[in-house]
Formats: C-alpha cells, structure tokens, sequence
C-alpha cells in the first residue's frame, strides 16, 4: 500500500494556481504514518487561543518565513515547531494542488511518510491535540454533511468528516479528497461548476 501511494503520489501533476499578483504563500505537511496494517493521517486540532482558524482541524504548517529556501522548508519548519517531528524522520513524496483559504493565502500541501513509532509533542501555543486518521476512513465512513464553497470562481461541495470528536473540513477537507482519490481511485467529486471567467489559471 505505501509502496502505491509513493508512486501515485510521485507521478501526480497536482494543478498549481497562477496570479497576476503574488499571493502570501503557506505550506502544509500531511504526514502519513508507516502502519503495518492501513495507513494513517496525522492531523492536528488548532488551539482555541489563535487568532485565525482557532478550534478547528488542520494539518501541520503555516506561512512562509522570509528565511525559508523554499516551500518544502516551510513545511517540515512548521511541523517541527507545532508538533515536534523532526524533518529528518519525513520522507518527502511530493506535493497536491495549491488551494487559497479564505484569508487569501496561497497555500501548498506537501505529502510525507513518517515512521509508525514517532512521538509528538505538540506546541501548546498552537496546537491542542495531535491525533491520527485511518487513510481509508475517507472512503468508506459517509460524510457528516457537506459545504458548499465557492472558490477561485467555481462552486464547490466539499465534505465535512466526523472523527470521534474531530470536525474535518473546508481546505483540509480537499486536500485529503484529493489524496484519497488519488490513492484509492475513490472518485469522490468537489467540483460542481466552472465560471467561464476564472480568476486564476
């Protein structure tokens, strides 16, 4: 299985957006846990104290730091200052299609395995619990209910997950569709109409 999902996940041409004007950039982790059994997604729930996406479910990362390289390097910065996990325990497998969340960020989502013994020590500041998913969770548990978003001129459904007391939604929500169709061919559709005009290409 982990052997399928590199290879997916490594031939994949993920839809990067264009602008006329540049974006603030952020880049996210989603870290898939090497179990022997299924394959696991971590994911955080954001402390309730933050000033933006408080108290909601989310993955590892953040806005661009002057000082990183590249995206990748904001990624694994990120998730080692809000979980503890080291960059050198993540193997990085490639990158899903860019998203803008509703604060207009430019957001890049990176997919990385990582061991099935690794510990985590979440940032209190930040981040209130760290939990994990079973990958295919999200083909075969139904959604709670889904929310329409209307997104870069096009209408959007997106599902929104129940995971014991986890709400999993909005932009992590796609993201994790995105894999899952891309992983298990599991033909999950978002996208429901297209402006003839859009914003960005």
């Amino acid at each position: 299985m982990l052997s399928d999902i590199m290879c997916r996940v490594r031939n994949h041409s993920p839809r990067l957006l264009k602008f006329e004007a540049p974006l603030p950039e952020a880049a996210v982790l989603m870290p898939i846990v090497k179990s022997r059994r299924v394959p696991e997604l971590v994911l955080t729930l954001r402390a309730s104290s933050l000033s933006s996406h408080s108290g909601e479910v989310a993955f590892p990362g953040g806005r661009r730091d002057p000082n990183d390289a590249d995206l990748v390097q904001t990624a694994l910065r990120e998730t080692t200052e809000e979980i503890g996990l080291s960059p050198g325990v993540v193997e990085l497998v490639g990158s899903l299609s860019s998203l803008v969340s509703r604060h207009g960020i430019h957001v890049i989502p990176y997919v990385g395995l990582i061991p099935d013994c690794t510990e985590y020590r979440a940032n209190d500041a930040e981040i209130a619990s760290v939990f994990s998913v079973p990958l295919d969770f999200f083909c075969t548990m139904p959604r709670e209910t889904t929310h329409r978003i209307d997104h870069l001129g096009t209408t959007w459904h997106v599902p929104c997950y129940r995971y014991g007391d986890y709400k999993i939604w909005g932009l992590t929500a796609m993201m994790i569709v995105e894999l899952v169709n891309l992983v298990y061919d599991a033909g999950i559709k978002l996208q429901k109409a297209a402006d003839p005009n859009p914003r960005s290409s």
